[in-house]
This record gives C-alpha cells, sequence and structure tokens, in this order.
C-alpha cells in the first residue's frame, strides 16, 4: 500500500537545483514578470487568453517553480467547457531562459497533471507545439472538432484525456467556464493591462 503525504515542496530529486510548489501570492509579480520576458506584450492578445480573462485558475493547480528564492517557472489549469465536456485548458506554461536545461518545464507539467488527476478532473486541453507536449500524452486525436474564440493552428490543439473517454465526442467551441475572479482583482488586472511600458 502507498502512502501519499502532503508537501508544499516537491523536489524532483535529493540534489535538484529547483523545487516545485504550489503558487502563493507573493509570486504574482515574478510570474508575470516571467510571462512578460516569455510571450512578449502581446501575450494579453492571444487567442488562449480570452478563455482566462477575467477568471480565476482551477482551484490548486497554479503551480510555481522556485530556484535559489527566484520564481522560474509558472503553470496554471484553466476550468473550460470543451464543447460541453467539462475540462482543463493548460497555459500558459513558461519558464526562465537559464533554468530550460534544467527540465523545468517538464517537472512542472508532470506535477500539474498528477495533481489534475488527483482532484478528479477528466481531460486536459492546451495549444502548443505538439512534439514537446505528445512526450505527456496530449495529442491532436480528440480535438478535430473543436474550436477556440479568435485564431489558431488546427495541429497545435491538443488534448490528454485523464480518464479514458472523458472527449469522446468533444465538438463545438471551447468557452471559460471556471469562478470570476473577485470584483477587485479583476479590476486590478483590467488597470494593470492599460498601464504603459517604460522601455
Amino acid at each position: 500500500m502507498t502512502v501519499l503525504r502532503k508537501t508544499t515542496a516537491a523536489l524532483i530529486s535529493d540534489a535538484a537545483p529547483f523545487a516545485i510548489r504550489s503558487e502563493r501570492a507573493s509570486d504574482v509579480a515574478a510570474r508575470e514578470a516571467l510571462l512578460d520576458a516569455c510571450f512578449g506584450d502581446n501575450r494579453h492578445t492571444r487567442t488562449c487568453q480570452r478563455l482566462r480573462d477575467g477568471r480565476a485558475p482551477a482551484e490548486g493547480l497554479s503551480l510555481s517553480a522556485v530556484r535559489q528564492g527566484r520564481i522560474v517557472g509558472s503553470v496554471r489549469l484553466w476550468h473550460v467547457s470543451a464543447g460541453g465536456i467539462p475540462a482543463l485548458m493548460l497555459g500558459p506554461l513558461a519558464v526562465e531562459a537559464s533554468s530550460r536545461q534544467l527540465g523545468v518545464g517538464a517537472a512542472l507539467m508532470d506535477h500539474a497533471l498528477a495533481a489534475a488527476k488527483a482532484r478528479g478532473h477528466r481531460a486536459v486541453i492546451l495549444l502548443g507545439d505538439a512534439p514537446y507536449y505528445a512526450r505527456f500524452g496530449f495529442s491532436a486525436t480528440k480535438t478535430g472538432g473543436l474550436s477556440l474564440p479568435g485564431a489558431f493552428e488546427r495541429d497545435r490543439l491538443l488534448g490528454l484525456e485523464l480518464r479514458e473517454g472523458a472527449l469522446d465526442g468533444a465538438w463545438g467551441m471551447i468557452a471559460p467556464a471556471g469562478a470570476p475572479l473577485p470584483k477587485s482583482k479583476a479590476s486590478r488586472a483590467r488597470k494593470a493591462l492599460l498601464v504603459p511600458r517604460v522601455a
């Protein structure tokens, strides 16, 4: 019998140069800076962002990778309806450039998918590079009938069933289904988008 322990940080090995833990409120500024560095100033206009705007991430499914006290990686999952089928949308997954060779992205993915499965979620969808995400079991096999609210490349819309058959018959528009952000947080998020950047 395997006994599961609840830990606040999960090291990849005894000598791991980073730890994966649940995102904290104090991570927000560092996470936003990391996302800006990885995806650029236009990240708020991307198609999948429409599924996240004004929504809270799925409970317990926002993770940070920490190295030497700094946030070097981040991933979040969000509730969506995949043509009427409950699912999670993964993204964005971001890793600081100097930490990419350490396996931070793979560790974040492994932890996020394990946490989603442990919480009873049945399927995860993402928009990303098939060769990278195939190693985690993602494919376009069952996402061909799904669409996103904006432009996207069909071969980059990938799905993973955490429970067999979860995406059978998935067809239609992927829509946000998560809880709305509290009004104060949503207002702050909108204001942050309107603040001009200093070059």
